[in-house]
């Protein structure tokens, strides 16, 4: 490449809608212009993530991020490097691990609720974006895809939202909120926010 990869960064609460914003700019690009590398895939394994005074693991804070690493597969793929990377499962046993590969394109969207808190993170984007969403709209959506796609029921969901998920966004989310050169907010639409990310984006590749 000619030119230096444009790092993107995009955060929000749990459920405020990351995940579905960050598939409407990945389908307005081809595989070749943009590449997305996920904090998901960076948690550390659950024998060593903290657990509350409960005894329940609490993955909602950032010291379950190996994010030295992740730091450094971005600074690799803003350097012009391949990265590989196994894939997280959620510690779901019906899921084989992929190996995971990351190609440098013109554009790298850097995606985790913690990507602006950690400052090698940070310190590497060009641009910042934070998804906002009000809290009685986050609980709904998460109650409903975490009793869909993870099977947890809803006293689990609200044990976690009560004393792992809200004190987190507090505490290391919400700061970051103010570093934001966008802020997208989504209680029932980002399409307008998205088409304006779109275009710009389009301009760096």
């Amino acid at each position: 490449m000619a030119t230096k990869p444009f790092i993107v960064g995009i955060t929000g609460g749990s459920a405020s809608g990351k995940t579905s914003f960050l598939k409407g700019i990945l389908n307005a690009f081809t595989d070749e212009q943009i590449c997305l590398i996920s904090q998901d895939n960076y948690y550390l394994s659950r024998d060593v993530i903290p657990v509350d005074d409960q005894g329940i693991h609490n993955f909602d804070l950032p010291e379950t991020i190996d994010h030295h690493l992740y730091a450094k597969h971005i600074g690799q793929l803003h350097n012009g490097e391949i990265v590989t990377q196994k894939e997280y499962t959620f510690n779901n046993p019906a899921i084989v691990p992929r190996m995971l590969t990351f190609k440098p394109a013109p554009i790298i969207i850097v995606e985790g609720i913690f990507v602006f808190h950690f400052r090698e993170l940070a310190d590497q984007m060009d641009l910042k974006i934070f998804i906002d969403a009000k809290n009685s709209i986050k609980l709904e959506r998460r109650v409903k895809r975490d009793a869909e796609e993870r099977g947890y029921d809803l006293d689990d969901v609200m044990y976690r939202w009560k004393y792992h998920v809200k004190p987190t966004y507090r505490q290391f989310i919400k700061p970051y909120r103010a570093e934001a050169d966008i802020v997208i907010p989504n209680n029932h639409h980002y399409q307008r926010g998205l088409n304006v990310v779109i275009e710009f984006l389009k301009t760096k590749v």
